[in-house]
Formats: C-alpha cells, structure tokens, sequence
C-alpha cells in the first residue's frame, strides 16, 4: 500500500503538532520545519480542520492546535480522511473504472480486505502513540553563509 504524499505530510504535521499538543503552530513555520511547500501545507491543514482534528486561528498568536487530544484521534481516522477520494487501485474508483475485467474478477475482493486489514491496525494506534518526542524535531534549515 502506499499513501500519497497529502496524507503522508499530514501525519508529520500531526505527529508534530501532538509533541506540544496545547501549542499552536504556523503552517509556516511547520512548512519549514519539514522542508515542504507552504501552499500545499495549507490545503492539509484546511482538511484537517475540516475533519475535527484540528482547529485554526487567523492572526497574530494563530495558527492551528490540536482539536481532540491526540489519544483520541485514531490513525486509522487521520488516513480515511486524508485519502479520501484516492482509490487503492482503479476499480474502486466509483466513476473512473475502465478496468475490462471488472465483474469477473477475482483480485478486488482480496484488496478490500486487505485495505480494510490496514486500515484496521491503524485504529489501534493514535496519534499519541507516533507523536515526535520533543528532542528529535526537526531543525529549521539554517542559511548558508555567502
């Protein structure tokens, strides 16, 4: 299985934020701590925020914070949400399935399973089980002397 790059940069912003989880963190300085765009920060955190997972303030002092506690947001919840609409494969997509064999097929039904099987040891984990121990965050990077 592989998780597209939206969810994967999710889960280290959150495994960030829940190392300090009463703190509220700036897309841009977690964007910076973890070397990713800014913009593309932002759509995950708008998703997350749409998903209860975390809420956002605008202005001086903002930024995002945890909603729930991080022992209560399941991982299994945090990936549903951020893959939602990524099909494992095509056939499970619901309007872009031109697969020929579809109805005769034998794979699908193992890769449900299998997906739901993943899916399920991910619900019996939180967030607090994965959050980045405090010494171990990542550094911003510092300029290069000219």
């Amino acid at each position: 299985m592989r998780l597209t790059s939206f969810t994967d940069f999710g889960l280290r912003a959150l495994m960030r934020m829940a190392s300090d989880p009463h703190r509220a963190f700036s897309t841009a300085e977690l964007a910076d701590e973890f070397a990713l765009s800014r913009n593309h920060l932002t759509k995950i955190m708008q998703r997350l925020a749409e998903g209860g997972f975390v809420t956002t303030r605008r202005g001086s002092g903002g930024g995002a914070t945890l909603a729930p506690s991080p022992e209560s947001i399941s991982l299994g919840d945090v990936v549903r949400l951020l893959e939602a609409g990524q099909p494992l494969v095509e056939c499970f997509a619901t309007r872009e399935n031109s697969c020929n064999i579809t109805g005769r097929c034998r794979l699908k039904a193992r890769l449900r399973s299998a997906e739901a099987a993943f899916l399920a040891d991910l619900d019996r984990s939180t967030l607090a089980d994965i959050a980045l121990p405090i010494s171990q965050m990542p550094q911003p990077a510092t300029p290069v002397p000219a």
